[in-house]
């Protein structure tokens, strides 16, 4: 079971959304619609508020949680990749939190922003829109190029699918004990998505 309610307080989740089961979603979690929740994510809602817009994915291993009566946000197509740690902040439209990065307590990141794999992002911390951000404590680097935009919302949109494969075709299942057991007509439904030059 995913699910849990803490104080009479129920998870709401989208039924056009995916939730792992193996994923826990506590309390006080907003779930939009088409959002994709990985493997072993972790939203706690059980001190303060917690806000998927429309389009997340919040891959495997990753973790929400916030002080007392606070809000962690993600808004509109944001992309949480494996791994990261939200923390009371608020994610902007279309972002990419890179693989286990940590975003802070009213950390503030604007549209279309780019944090690299395993940056921290300090308490209080502002980012313009487009910015790249990286760095352990994070700064900005530089200005995100219409590129790495497209890039970016073409990854998403490959997670969008992925949510309506996993409800449409993930269920339990036993291994097969040998390739060979494959039935030939079996295929992976993925788009295409290389990885950024």
């Amino acid at each position: 079971m995913s699910f849990y309610e803490i104080d009479g307080v129920k998870p709401v989740v989208h039924p056009s959304s995916y939730v792992h089961p193996t994923a826990s979603i506590i309390g006080h979690v907003i779930i939009g619609e088409n959002c994709y929740i990985g493997p072993h994510a972790s939203l706690r809602g059980d001190f303060g508020q917690i806000i998927l817009d429309e389009g997340v994915n919040f891959q495997d291993g990753c973790i929400a949680h916030g002080f007392p009566e606070g809000i962690t946000r993600i808004r509109k197509n944001g992309h949480i990749s494996h791994g990261a740690v939200l923390h009371g902040c608020d994610i902007g439209e279309n972002c990419m939190v890179g693989i286990q990065t940590v975003v802070m307590d009213n950390a503030v990141i604007g549209k279309e922003c780019m944090i690299a794999a395993l940056s921290y992002i300090k308490p209080n911390f502002k980012a313009p829109p487009r910015s790249i951000i990286a760095g352990s404590p994070a700064t900005v680097k530089k200005t995100v190029s219409d590129e790495q935009i497209k890039w970016k919302t073409v990854g998403t949109g490959v997670y969008h699918h992925l949510a309506q494969r996993c409800l449409e075709t993930m269920k339990s299942c036993e291994p097969l004990t040998s390739e060979n057991q494959q039935n030939p007509e079996a295929k992976l439904n993925i788009k295409n998505f290389k990885p950024l030059k």
